[in-house]
């Protein structure tokens, strides 16, 4: 379903945990558990994602959370309607600045895991077609992004 990739910071058992809980509800929420689709999640700096951000969509600055799907949205529609997914079919790439992820829980008043979990719920709707550029697709990509994080009990705010 995943691989953990750390590129340039150390490996930790909490960003595992969260990963292996958040991925799984992911699926489980669109149906894909017996789908053989993985993700690879690549966790790393502020420096390299913003290299990688330059070299694949010329824009010079570091981000949070990158998606690199390997479908079109209505390409992968049709393989989950006809379940036609060969062994091991890849969804994508998630690739998030970790260090990001802190600074931003910290500015907005989350926990690391909220925004550890809201960086991953995005990546992976990215992966499955879904945007938020126009208002009409934010509309219905946050709503099931927010349905996984209150389904796992992941708070927006502390409390």
């Amino acid at each position: 379903m995943y691989e953990i990739i750390y590129q340039d910071i150390k490996a930790q058992k909490e960003y595992e945990t969260i990963v292996e809980k958040v991925l799984t509800q992911c699926f489980k929420e669109e149906k894909l558990e017996n789908s053989k689709l993985n993700i690879t999640v690549i966790l790393t700096t502020p420096s390299r994602i913003k290299q990688i951000n330059q070299e694949f969509r010329n824009q010079n600055r570091a981000t949070d959370v990158l998606s690199f799907p390997v479908f079109e949205k209505d390409e992968l529609n049709e393989k989950i309607a006809k379940n036609d997914f060969l062994f091991e079919d890849m969804l994508g790439d998630i690739i998030i600045s970790i260090e990001q992820v802190k600074k931003q829980a910290e500015e907005y008043n989350h926990s690391f895991e909220r925004e550890f979990s809201y960086m991953l719920v995005h990546g992976f709707y990215h992966l499955m077609g879904y945007d938020h550029i126009e208002e009409k697709d934010k509309k219905e990509m946050r709503p099931k992004e927010e349905k996984i994080l209150s389904t796992l009990k992941i708070p927006r705010q502390e409390d």
